[in-house]
């Protein structure tokens, strides 16, 4: 059984502009301990789209920022109630 190995996004365009400058994808390939077809289908994904190429394990910056946001508009909603809280408990006690 193999096991799967994972690469970050900069290690791939790096890989990427290493086959670029050398002009020898299987050369490259082999010196990084790489399979020359992952290589090949990094270079395939970053020239058909350079947008999405290489979107890691979906833990995308638009859904931490989503999620961010979300959780800053539920302290929003707390620290209004608070602040109600503390009003109504001000009067009572004056």
């Amino acid at each position: 059984m193999s096991i799967r190995k994972n690469y970050s996004k900069e290690f791939k365009e790096e890989a990427i502009r290493l086959a670029h400058q050398h002009g020898n994808q299987s050369q490259t390939a082999r010196d990084l301990g790489v399979p020359s077809s992952v290589l090949g289908r990094w270079m395939k994904e970053l020239k058909e789209d350079p947008e999405k190429a290489f979107p890691g394990k979906g833990h995308s910056k638009e859904e931490e920022l989503r999620q961010l946001q979300r959780e800053n508009q539920r302290l929003k909603e707390t620290v209004e109630i608070l602040k109600k809280a503390v009003g109504i408990f001000s009067k009572s006690s004056q």
